[in-house]
């Protein structure tokens, strides 16, 4: 598979189904159907031990197409997403943005549902790279069952490539892929001045040589910029103490989950604000990266539905559904964004955007 030559191709992006234009942004008007989204059963087939006959494993250095998804769960609708990721015959590794078995939203947190989880997910993991973001459904903090110590589950079955980036803990790290630099950010470990999270960062951003990464990719569970209703603002004091370091080492894009829900932002920033001017306004910024949200997932809490309104100017396209995104690194300088619901068939696009790389070519998107 990593041999495999991918054509580079322009071609007019057509936007699926009715849209309303709003401050310069797109709302889709899709709805799906609104039902609920149960867990599948414990005896459900993708919950069985995976076995693969296949060796034609796709090579640790294949082109660079990421897969970005989050908060999946482990329901019809997570099955649903899961098998359109898997219909991608070119998918080289998935970056996943956190919130991954929902084990803590059942009695005693049970972790059944981590092993459950586990099964689900290994026809992929088992034979591509998945990078992993810690959210919320990972804290699986209950003191009041007698467990006290954050992470403790998801520390043990997944554990990450912390100390090869100088990192402390396994909550934030980086790796590099082919032509990426992938920084992962943790929303629920301290950030503030001082603390680890904030030295490391600091630390790492000065080692990024675009000249062998051309692309600066963040990761993080809880969005700064997002117009859903649901978990509104609750990145705002991550967004506050790191959002000038995004503008002044060009960060390409910056993904996150934890909102239900999709939604693109145009390459805005919002660092002028100090305590003597009113400069608290989002603004138009080509040094900025594109904030992309991909909660999306299918987990059993369902969809985050509601929304600001007017459309913020900063939001380029929202629409609740499920689906995944993919990222698809076409070279030095360009690399295409597209947006899959569910409900569609596995190569329809629902949103797209060309990304121009904002170190070798810093124009506008298209």
């Amino acid at each position: 598979m990593g041999n495999q030559r991918r054509e580079f191709y322009w071609g007019l992006i057509f936007v699926l189904g009715l849209a309303v234009q709003c401050n310069a942004g797109v709302t889709s008007t899709y709805r799906r159907r609104l039902e609920a989204s149960a867990d599948m059963p414990l005896d459900a087939d993708v919950f069985q031990l995976f076995v693969d006959d296949n060796t034609d494993i796709p090579q640790q250095d294949a082109p660079v197409l990421g897969t970005f998804l989050g908060d999946l769960g482990q329901t019809f609708d997570s099955n649903s997403t899961l098998t359109h990721y898997n219909a991608n015959p070119n998918a080289a590794a998935l970056l996943y943005v956190g919130d991954f078995s929902y084990a803590d939203n059942y009695p005693y947190h049970d972790n059944v549902r981590w092993d459950t989880w586990g099964r689900f997910t290994e026809s992929s993991a088992a034979f591509q790279p998945w990078i992993w973001t810690f959210g919320n459904h990972e804290l699986d903090f209950a003191p009041e069952i007698g467990e006290s110590t954050p992470f403790k589950p998801v520390s043990y079955r997944y554990p990450t490539p912390y100390s090869a980036s100088g990192s402390t803990e396994q909550y934030y790290y980086s790796v590099r892929r082919a032509s990426a630099h992938i920084i992962v950010l943790a929303s629920y470990s301290s950030y503030g001045k001082y603390t680890p999270q904030y030295s490391w960062l600091q630390s790492e951003l000065k080692k990024v040589n675009r000249t062998v990464t051309p692309w600066l990719i963040v990761l993080m569970h809880a969005p700064w910029y997002s117009s859903y209703k649901s978990h509104y603002m609750e990145g705002e004091t991550m967004r506050v103490q790191f959002e000038a370091w995004m503008v002044q080492y060009k960060v390409d894009v910056v993904f996150a989950g934890h909102v239900h829900a999709y939604e693109r932002s145009h390459r805005v920033s919002n660092i002028a604000y100090n305590i003597t001017n009113a400069n608290c306004s989002p603004v138009s910024d080509n040094n900025a990266p594109v904030y992309i949200t991909v909660g999306d997932g299918g987990n059993a809490e369902g969809l985050s539905t509601e929304m600001t309104q007017p459309q913020p100017s900063y939001s380029a396209f929202r629409e609740a559904s499920f689906g995944h995104g993919i990222f698809d690194i076409k070279n030095k300088t360009h690399a295409l964004f597209e947006w899959h619901r569910n409900q569609d068939g596995d190569d329809v696009v629902a949103d797209s955007l060309w990304l121009t790389n904002r170190y070798f070519n810093p124009t506008k998107d298209s």
